[in-house]
């Protein structure tokens, strides 16, 4: 399921995420989550599409620190950090333009 998006861990997240020049979108996610695969190929689309930001995945499962870490309790949650702090949080599936509507005022910004 993880297609073409980037993994990211506990041990990468730092340097991946939080430390990256540019903002990233990172997708919480497990493999027995419905809705997360309803939610993975619309992030592979942006992510084709899109230059502005990365997206990356962690699969909560097996990364459960940094899940913790950022208070992620429920499946899929998004989280777009810039400059290594946490700028927007989307929980749960829903259509690719209502997410680009609820990203974009933290990727302008």
């Amino acid at each position: 399921m993880t297609g073409k998006l980037p993994d990211v861990t506990d041990g990468t997240f730092q340097s991946d995420v939080l430390e990256s020049d540019q903002p990233v979108l990172v997708d919480f996610w497990a493999p027995w989550c419905g809705p997360c695969r309803v939610v993975h190929p619309i992030l592979e689309e942006m992510a084709a599409e899109r230059d502005d930001f990365r997206i990356v995945s962690i699969n909560v499962d097996e990364n459960q620190q940094t899940a913790g870490r950022f208070d992620v309790l429920s499946i899929p949650t998004l989280i777009l950090f810039r400059d290594g702090a946490e700028a927007k949080r989307v929980i749960g599936a829903m259509p690719k333009r209502r997410l680009e509507a609820e990203l974009e005022p933290a990727l302008t910004t």
